[in-house]
């Protein structure tokens, strides 16, 4: 029987061509959002919470840094990080094209907020 296609993702094919930054492919199942993006080398995701859910990163090209909660990471291609719910986080890729995969619980599209405590620098 096998999967359908829509749940199945080509990563290579979704990316041939690609030079802007941000999500590239999105899969949504009943329980999951499932992003795949890329950022260009420099480029960063500014500082947010999340409150509603934890989310996987898993680094599959380029390097980033990953900022919890003023705590620096440096996450290479095979890691994953798992980002609680409600901390402060931010992420930076230095050395890119950075490709990496996010995955969380479903849920309403992410407006991000930005805390009212220190600013963190990435």
């Amino acid at each position: 029987m096998g999967l359908p296609a829509d749940l199945l993702i080509n990563i290579a094919g979704a990316l041939q061509g690609t030079e802007y930054d941000g999500p590239v492919y999105s899969a949504n199942t009943e329980q999951l959002n499932v992003n795949l993006l890329r950022l260009a080398d420099g480029a960063s995701i500014p500082q947010h919470i999340n409150d509603e859910v934890d989310v996987l990163v898993v680094v599959l090209q380029g390097t980033c840094k990953l900022i919890v909660d003023n705590e620096m990471t440096v996450l290479r291609p095979s890691m994953a990080a798992i980002i609680p719910r409600g901390r402060l986080r931010a992420l930076r890729c230095t050395m890119g094209p950075l490709v990496y995969l996010t995955c969380h619980r479903r849920r309403a599209p992410l407006m991000p907020t930005v805390s009212s405590k220190a600013q963190m620098s990435v």
